[in-house]
């Protein structure tokens, strides 16, 4: 089944007898359409998507399943959405809630004159959530690639090589072997390294220092992300210390996960062992997060997700100890989720390496 065919089961169990789908990564996924402009109007029977004359041949190319209206001036987006509503005879047309904003909704509501808006929450994020084998396979080869980034990327780190060079080394790699980067990477290192999402500077690595490296490639669609942390030329008993209460912990919830699961109770299972290592107050982010055509994509694993773990479901996992004035570990795989528990689908060393 298409997800454009998911997405029409996802409107009668709504209740929707027709949607507006605007968010972009809800039409990526739910089109195939890479572009950055266009939107959705569908029925059980009928579709089309809108887009600008930007996109005119890309969207026929990628867009199959869809017949493609490209509007022009002095018609807007909305008033081409608002016209095939009217076509399909839509009594009234469900949009995303949660994506919508209010100056948005009051330009629908205007050109969908005698159409009710409806809001409705959740259409396509917790189909996103569950991939395909077709959306794993792909994110396999994405996850192949950033494996084959950090083997590649381990031979610059010496001390005197700059956190920017090693960042750039890591884009050029990917764009080298015909992906695009899933998000700007992460390169820190001493100090630095305590700040979980810091920018690559012009900081030189220094013996001694803990460098974390947070990175990864979209390939065909959809994201890989990995982290590991290493050590510069001589680990002292902290560094160890440290590095391997957060290995203990990412290995204990990836053990621990299983269908059914809360998402929150994974991230217990981590927490809690951190915890024991009195370091559980320097994890200030959650456990992990959804993984798909976007590096987070729908789901969250932390202490206050209400989401629930099932099978087909791609996740992070990566805690995280972050001390200031010393430096930070974390530690990150992609796993699937089965039905006795997960595959991984990264798989670099995640040792300590003293390189």
């Amino acid at each position: 089944m298409s997800n454009l065919q998911r997405l029409r089961e996802r409107l009668k169990e709504k209740g929707a007898g027709a949607a507006l789908i605007s968010n972009m990564d809800n039409v990526r996924w739910a089109t195939g359409f890479t572009g950055s402009s266009g939107l959705v109007v569908l029925d059980e029977t009928n579709g089309v998507f809108i887009t600008d004359s930007r996109y005119d041949q890309q969207a026929r190319e990628q867009v199959p399943g869809l017949d493609v209206h490209i509007y022009s001036n002095p018609q807007t987006m909305a008033q081409a959405a608002a016209d095939f509503a009217k076509r399909f005879n839509a009594k009234s047309i469900a949009f995303e809630s949660e994506h919508v904003s209010f100056a948005s909704f009051k330009n629908f509501e205007k050109e969908f004159n005698g159409i009710a808006l409806e809001p409705v929450e959740g259409l396509a994020g917790p189909l996103r959530m569950i991939k395909t084998p077709d959306e794993i396979e792909k994110m396999k080869q994405a996850c192949a690639l950033a494996d084959a980034c950090y083997s590649h990327v381990l031979r610059m780190i010496q001390a005197g090589v700059t956190e920017y060079d090693i960042a750039l080394d890591i884009e050029f790699y990917f764009r080298r072997n015909k992906a695009e980067l899933a998000f700007a990477p992460i390169v820190v290192s001493g100090e630095r390294s305590a700040r979980p999402h810091g920018i690559p500077s012009e900081k030189k690595l220094e013996k001694g220092d803990f460098v974390t490296m947070d990175f990864g490639a979209k390939l065909h669609g959809y994201c890989s992300d990995l982290t590991r942390t290493v050590v510069v030329g001589e680990a002292s008993d902290r560094h160890k210390e440290v590095y391997d209460a957060v290995l203990t912990a990412q290995m204990a919830a990836i053990d621990g996960i299983r269908p059914g699961m809360e998402a929150k109770a994974v991230d217990t299972i981590a927490r809690d062992i951190l915890a024991e290592k009195d370091l559980a107050q320097y994890f200030g982010h959650g456990l992990g997060h959804g993984l798909g055509s976007v590096v987070h994509d729908v789901g969250r694993m932390g202490p206050t997700s209400t989401d629930v773990v099932e099978v087909g479901q791609v996740w992070t996992m990566e805690p995280g100890v972050y001390i200031p004035d010393f430096g930070g570990v974390r530690i990150e795989d992609d796993v699937v989720v089965t039905e006795n528990g997960c595959d991984l689908l990264t798989h670099s060393p995640k040792h300590l390496q003293v390189v």
